[in-house]
């Protein structure tokens, strides 16, 4: 229970955190009313950015260079608008080529556009290129802002030794006496499972008059829920009510989600009816954030009614929400509704977006429905849905269940044709399910064909090597390559 419960920061934990690694610049967040700039002219050239889907590098150059050519505009503020969209629905790649791009046309960046440049080098690329994105910028520029995205950066890629040397780095700085910085250091410690570090820091947080933010309280919660102390959650927010702290919905998701993961299904639709009172209805996540949370509940009817409200407030219903509805329904088991929601989807999107056909396959393969699944993906291929790997690993993975395993390698050969191009490697529970499966019935044959595509994808798996000579001694057989 401790386990699921660290790993269950609920959908208010994500929202809450989505940009706090660096504020967004005041100037880039002023609006006159539209969702992504100060003039309805932003709406073309962001719906083909959004568009660009799974498009991989230059998609981005191309589209704003195409835009100018036409003679047309675009502002700095729009362009950081942009910014923030894409990284609000993860969409990190495509948001980094934005910022570089911006770079090239000789723009400014401010202390806050830095940090959030840093935060998603570390995510598209790697924390060694934030790094070294970090050293290269001038001393000024190396503030409480960027500072605090490299730790966020080192956070979440779990490195605690960095993260705790350049968090006492900063407290030599004088950089450490933010909410921010201290929620960043309690995220490292959920990470690592030590629920009773978060709360000994909210302590010496109050003690140096920090002020704690919903995010805090957040994180709070999530340590006692950690802890199996569901009383203590609950003595949070009543701390919360009478220090008279406005409790955002980002609470009471956190709190419904501790319910749901303690199996305390009245008190977390509870919890959601007083997240619904205090919701802004223009914000799909807060909607997103209901469906999840009641399909978590096993509430079918509570989840179609938020669905027919979440369409009724807005004039379009994106890929992101059709996949949040698909994600609810394939957690409530429930085939015949997702296929329906799937073809609404389907019949009207714009962009034909494979992570929501995933899903379907993903419940197809479930339910041993591998035709379905397999006709699905066709038609998918056939649309040019731009692959993620994602539905070769669906397929990988089912095989290897059934023990299907010549299957199972002519899927993973498959996706190593594609993944020359954009570096996809297997998951290390697929590469060692393979490696189980042929160490247990001597099956050298198939192992050595198994390490060759993990060669071919520079795949560095010593174990898997070990493994395969280990198979070949058991079964008195040494293949030649063995001495290569």
């Amino acid at each position: 229970m401790a386990k699921q419960s660290i790993r269950v920061l609920s959908w208010g934990i994500v929202v809450a955190r989505r940009l706090c690694t660096a504020p967004a610049p005041a100037k880039a967040a002023a609006t006159t009313g539209t969702e992504a700039g100060g003039s309805p002219m932003w709406r073309p050239l962001y719906r083909r950015l959004s568009a660009l889907g799974g498009a991989q590098g230059g998609s981005v150059t191309e589209t704003m260079n195409g835009w100018l050519k036409e003679g047309r505009v675009v502002t700095e503020v729009e362009i950081k608008r942009f910014v923030k969209e894409l990284r609000k629905y993860n969409r990190h790649r495509h948001a980094l080529e934005l910022m570089d791009w911006m770079e090239s046309r000789g723009m400014m960046f401010s202390f806050g556009d830095h940090a959030v440049r840093l935060n998603l080098i570390s995510k598209v690329k790697g924390i060694d290129m934030a790094e070294e994105y970090f050293s290269s910028l001038p001393d000024l520029a190396k503030n409480q802002q960027t500072y605090g995205a490299l730790l966020n950066s080192y956070i979440q890629e779990k490195i605690a030794d960095k993260a705790i040397a350049l968090y006492e780095k900063m407290k030599e700085l004088n950089l450490v006496s933010t909410t921010l910085v201290q929620n960043n250091l309690m995220t490292l410690h959920i990470k690592l499972g030590q629920p009773k570090k978060v709360i000994e820091l909210f302590q010496e947080m109050k003690a140096n008059d920090i002020s704690p933010d919903n995010f805090t309280y957040c994180m709070l919660m999530s340590s006692y829920a950690a802890m199996n102390d569901i009383n203590s959650v609950e003595r949070v927010i009543e701390e919360m009510k009478e220090g008279g702290i406005t409790l955002d919905w980002t609470i009471y998701s956190n709190l419904a989600a501790h319910y749901n993961s303690a199996g305390l299904f009245q008190k977390a639709e509870s919890a959601l009816k007083k997240l619904e009172e205090v919701i802004d209805r223009r914000d799909r996540t807060a909607f997103h954030c209901l469906i999840s949370l009641y399909a978590g509940a096993g509430n079918l009817a509570e989840v179609s009614r938020v669905w027919k409200s979440l369409k009724a407030a807005f004039a379009r219903t994106t890929n992101m929400s059709y996949l949040v509805m698909l994600q609810a329904l394939n957690k409530l088991d429930n085939i015949d509704e997702l296929k329906q929601c799937f073809e609404e989807w389907e019949s009207a999107c714009v962009t034909y977006d494979l992570r929501l056909v995933n899903v379907l396959i993903g419940a197809y393969l479930r339910k041993d429905m591998v035709k379905e699944a397999l006709t699905l993906w066709e038609k998918a291929m056939q649309k040019n849905a731009q692959s993620d790997f994602r539905t070769s690993e669906l397929f990988i993975s089912y095989y290897l269940k059934s023990q299907e395993m010549d299957l199972a390698l002519k899927c993973l050969e498959a996706a190593t044709n594609l993944a020359k191009k954009n570096g996809w490697k297997p998951k290390k529970k697929l590469v060692n399910e393979f490696l189980k499966y042929f160490e247990e019935v001597k099956d050298v044959d198939g192992m050595e064909s198994f390490c060759k595509i993990l060669k071919q994808l520079a795949y560095p798996d010593a174990e898997a090597y070990e493994s395969l000579l280990r198979t070949s001694l058991a079964s008195s057989k040494t293949e030649p390559s063995l001495h290569q």
